[in-house]
Protein backbone atom coordinates (compact mmCIF):
# COMPACT_ATOMS: atom_id res chain seq x y z
CA UNK A 1 0.00 0.00 0.00
CA UNK A 2 1.48 3.29 -1.02
CA UNK A 3 1.77 6.19 1.40
CA UNK A 4 -0.58 9.14 0.81
CA UNK A 5 1.17 12.31 -0.35
CA UNK A 6 1.66 14.89 2.42
CA UNK A 7 -0.97 17.63 2.57
CA UNK A 8 0.13 20.86 0.98
CA UNK A 9 0.94 23.66 3.46
CA UNK A 10 -1.19 26.80 3.11
CA UNK A 11 0.63 29.64 1.40
CA UNK A 12 1.70 32.54 3.60
CA UNK A 13 2.31 34.85 0.66
CA UNK A 14 -0.92 36.88 1.05
CA UNK A 15 -0.25 37.57 4.74
CA UNK A 16 3.38 38.43 4.06
CA UNK A 17 2.36 40.82 1.27
CA UNK A 18 -0.23 42.42 3.54
CA UNK A 19 2.36 42.99 6.27
CA UNK A 20 4.80 44.44 3.76
CA UNK A 21 2.15 46.87 2.48
CA UNK A 22 1.23 47.90 6.01
CA UNK A 23 4.89 48.43 6.91
CA UNK A 24 5.38 50.56 3.79
CA UNK A 25 2.46 52.85 4.63
CA UNK A 26 3.43 53.05 8.29
CA UNK A 27 6.92 54.17 7.30
CA UNK A 28 5.64 56.72 4.79
CA UNK A 29 3.00 58.13 7.13
CA UNK A 30 5.44 58.38 10.05
CA UNK A 31 7.95 60.21 7.86
CA UNK A 32 5.49 62.74 6.44
CA UNK A 33 3.84 63.15 9.83
CA UNK A 34 7.02 64.22 11.60
CA UNK A 35 8.19 66.38 8.67
CA UNK A 36 4.87 68.26 8.54
CA UNK A 37 4.88 68.51 12.34
CA UNK A 38 8.35 70.09 12.31
CA UNK A 39 7.36 72.55 9.57
CA UNK A 40 4.11 73.57 11.22
CA UNK A 41 5.10 73.46 14.91
CA UNK A 42 5.94 77.14 15.39
CA UNK A 43 3.00 78.24 13.27
CA UNK A 44 0.62 75.97 15.20
CA UNK A 45 1.78 77.46 18.49
CA UNK A 46 1.41 81.00 17.13
CA UNK A 47 -2.07 80.41 15.72
CA UNK A 48 -3.21 78.54 18.84
CA UNK A 49 -2.07 81.35 21.17
CA UNK A 50 -3.53 84.07 18.94
CA UNK A 51 -6.77 82.10 18.74
CA UNK A 52 -7.03 82.64 22.52
CA UNK A 53 -6.00 86.31 22.38
CA UNK A 54 -8.46 86.99 19.57
CA UNK A 55 -11.25 85.24 21.46
CA UNK A 56 -10.54 87.44 24.51
CA UNK A 57 -9.60 90.63 22.67
CA UNK A 58 -12.17 92.67 24.62
CA UNK A 59 -10.64 91.57 27.95
CA UNK A 60 -7.02 92.32 26.99
CA UNK A 61 -6.21 96.02 27.57
CA UNK A 62 -4.44 97.89 24.80
CA UNK A 63 -3.28 101.49 25.01
CA UNK A 64 -2.81 103.02 21.54
CA UNK A 65 0.39 105.03 21.15
CA UNK A 66 0.56 107.69 18.45
CA UNK A 67 3.78 109.24 17.19
CA UNK A 68 3.98 112.15 14.76
CA UNK A 69 6.94 113.25 12.64
CA UNK A 70 7.18 116.28 10.40
CA UNK A 71 9.42 117.19 7.50
CA UNK A 72 9.67 119.47 4.52
CA UNK A 73 10.01 118.23 0.95
CA UNK A 74 13.05 119.85 -0.71
CA UNK A 75 12.27 122.50 -3.32
CA UNK A 76 13.49 120.43 -6.33
CA UNK A 77 11.23 117.54 -5.36
CA UNK A 78 8.31 119.87 -4.67
CA UNK A 79 8.76 121.31 -8.15
CA UNK A 80 8.67 117.80 -9.57
CA UNK A 81 5.25 117.29 -8.00
CA UNK A 82 3.92 120.08 -10.22
CA UNK A 83 3.77 117.50 -13.02
CA UNK A 84 2.06 114.94 -10.81
CA UNK A 85 -1.65 114.48 -11.70
CA UNK A 86 -4.13 116.49 -9.64
CA UNK A 87 -6.42 113.50 -9.08
CA UNK A 88 -4.81 110.06 -9.08
CA UNK A 89 -4.00 106.94 -7.11
CA UNK A 90 -0.59 106.52 -8.75
CA UNK A 91 2.45 106.05 -6.49
CA UNK A 92 4.63 109.07 -5.82
CA UNK A 93 7.70 109.58 -8.01
CA UNK A 94 10.69 107.43 -7.03
CA UNK A 95 12.70 110.45 -5.89
CA UNK A 96 9.96 111.44 -3.45
CA UNK A 97 9.73 107.84 -2.19
CA UNK A 98 13.49 107.81 -1.54
CA UNK A 99 13.22 111.10 0.38
CA UNK A 100 10.41 109.67 2.52
CA UNK A 101 12.49 106.56 3.22
CA UNK A 102 15.47 108.63 4.36
CA UNK A 103 13.40 111.14 6.37
CA UNK A 104 10.76 108.95 8.02
CA UNK A 105 12.19 105.41 7.59
CA UNK A 106 9.11 104.26 5.67
CA UNK A 107 8.68 102.54 2.33
CA UNK A 108 6.10 104.18 0.06
CA UNK A 109 7.57 103.21 -3.32
CA UNK A 110 4.86 101.54 -5.38
CA UNK A 111 2.13 102.22 -2.81
CA UNK A 112 -1.11 103.71 -4.14
CA UNK A 113 -1.90 107.27 -3.10
CA UNK A 114 -5.04 109.33 -2.60
CA UNK A 115 -3.91 112.42 -4.44
CA UNK A 116 -5.84 115.65 -4.77
CA UNK A 117 -4.83 119.09 -5.98
CA UNK A 118 -4.03 120.06 -2.37
CA UNK A 119 -2.18 117.05 -0.94
CA UNK A 120 -0.81 113.57 -1.43
CA UNK A 121 -2.00 110.97 1.08
CA UNK A 122 -0.35 107.54 1.49
CA UNK A 123 -1.92 104.93 3.80
CA UNK A 124 0.64 103.03 5.88
CA UNK A 125 -1.37 100.35 7.67
CA UNK A 126 0.66 97.67 9.47
CA UNK A 127 0.06 94.68 11.77
CA UNK A 128 -1.08 95.93 15.16
CA UNK A 129 -1.24 99.53 14.06
CA UNK A 130 -2.03 102.13 11.48
CA UNK A 131 -0.41 105.14 9.92
CA UNK A 132 -0.24 107.55 7.04
CA UNK A 133 1.85 110.19 5.34
CA UNK A 134 0.59 113.45 3.85
CA UNK A 135 2.49 115.91 1.70
CA UNK A 136 1.12 119.41 1.11
CA UNK A 137 1.51 120.07 -2.59
CA UNK A 138 1.72 123.83 -2.13
CA UNK A 139 4.26 124.08 0.70
CA UNK A 140 5.94 120.65 0.73
CA UNK A 141 5.14 120.20 4.43
CA UNK A 142 4.98 116.49 5.25
CA UNK A 143 3.35 114.81 8.23
CA UNK A 144 3.91 111.18 9.17
CA UNK A 145 1.64 109.69 11.84
CA UNK A 146 1.90 106.16 13.26
CA UNK A 147 -0.39 104.51 15.82
CA UNK A 148 0.48 101.18 17.47
CA UNK A 149 -1.70 99.10 19.79
CA UNK A 150 0.84 96.76 21.42
CA UNK A 151 2.26 93.29 20.78
CA UNK A 152 -1.05 91.47 21.34
CA UNK A 153 -2.67 93.45 18.52
CA UNK A 154 0.42 92.75 16.42
CA UNK A 155 0.26 88.96 16.79
CA UNK A 156 -3.53 89.03 16.35
CA UNK A 157 -3.07 90.73 12.99
CA UNK A 158 -0.47 88.10 12.06
CA UNK A 159 -3.15 85.48 12.75
CA UNK A 160 -5.57 87.28 10.43
CA UNK A 161 -2.96 88.13 7.80
CA UNK A 162 -3.95 91.80 8.12
CA UNK A 163 -1.56 94.26 6.51
CA UNK A 164 1.25 91.69 6.60
CA UNK A 165 2.47 91.77 3.00
CA UNK A 166 3.05 89.19 0.29
CA UNK A 167 5.68 87.08 2.07
CA UNK A 168 3.47 86.44 5.10
CA UNK A 169 0.53 85.78 2.74
CA UNK A 170 2.47 82.92 1.14
CA UNK A 171 3.75 81.69 4.50
CA UNK A 172 0.15 81.21 5.67
CA UNK A 173 -0.61 79.13 2.56
CA UNK A 174 2.48 76.94 3.01
CA UNK A 175 1.77 76.57 6.73
CA UNK A 176 -1.83 75.59 6.00
CA UNK A 177 -0.68 72.88 3.57
CA UNK A 178 1.76 71.54 6.20
CA UNK A 179 -1.12 71.41 8.73
CA UNK A 180 -3.30 69.50 6.25
CA UNK A 181 -0.49 66.97 5.68
CA UNK A 182 0.00 66.70 9.44
CA UNK A 183 -3.72 66.03 10.00
CA UNK A 184 -4.13 63.59 7.10
CA UNK A 185 -1.06 61.54 8.00
CA UNK A 186 -2.16 61.56 11.63
CA UNK A 187 -5.51 60.16 10.57
CA UNK A 188 -3.75 57.53 8.48
CA UNK A 189 -1.61 56.45 11.43
CA UNK A 190 -4.70 56.37 13.63
CA UNK A 191 -6.43 54.14 11.09
CA UNK A 192 -3.52 51.69 10.97
CA UNK A 193 -3.24 51.50 14.79
CA UNK A 194 -6.98 51.54 15.52
CA UNK A 195 -7.18 47.76 15.92
CA UNK A 196 -4.85 47.86 18.93
CA UNK A 197 -6.52 50.95 20.39
CA UNK A 198 -10.27 50.41 20.92
CA UNK A 199 -10.90 54.01 22.01
CA UNK A 200 -9.66 55.42 18.68
CA UNK A 201 -12.94 55.70 16.79
CA UNK A 202 -15.06 56.87 19.75
CA UNK A 203 -12.54 59.66 20.39
CA UNK A 204 -12.42 60.63 16.71
CA UNK A 205 -16.20 60.62 16.59
CA UNK A 206 -16.33 62.79 19.71
CA UNK A 207 -13.88 65.23 18.15
CA UNK A 208 -16.24 65.60 15.20
CA UNK A 209 -19.45 65.60 17.23
CA UNK A 210 -18.52 68.32 19.76
CA UNK A 211 -18.01 71.21 17.28
CA UNK A 212 -21.04 70.12 15.22
CA UNK A 213 -23.31 70.12 18.30
CA UNK A 214 -21.96 73.48 19.49
CA UNK A 215 -22.44 74.99 16.01
CA UNK A 216 -26.01 73.69 15.72
CA UNK A 217 -27.21 74.44 19.25
CA UNK A 218 -25.24 77.42 20.52
CA UNK A 219 -24.36 79.57 17.51
CA UNK A 220 -27.17 81.90 16.55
Amino acid sequence: MTDAPPAAKPSRAPKTALNATRSFWLKQLHQWHWISAALSLTGLLLFAVTGITLNHAAQIPAEPVTVEQTGALPAPLLARLADFPAETTDPVPDAVARWASETFKIQIAGRPTETTAEEIYVALAEPGGDGWLTIDRATGDALRERTTRGWVAWINDLHKGRNTGVVWYWFIDVFAVACVVFAVTGFGLTWLHARQRPSTWPLLGLGLLIPVVIALLFIH
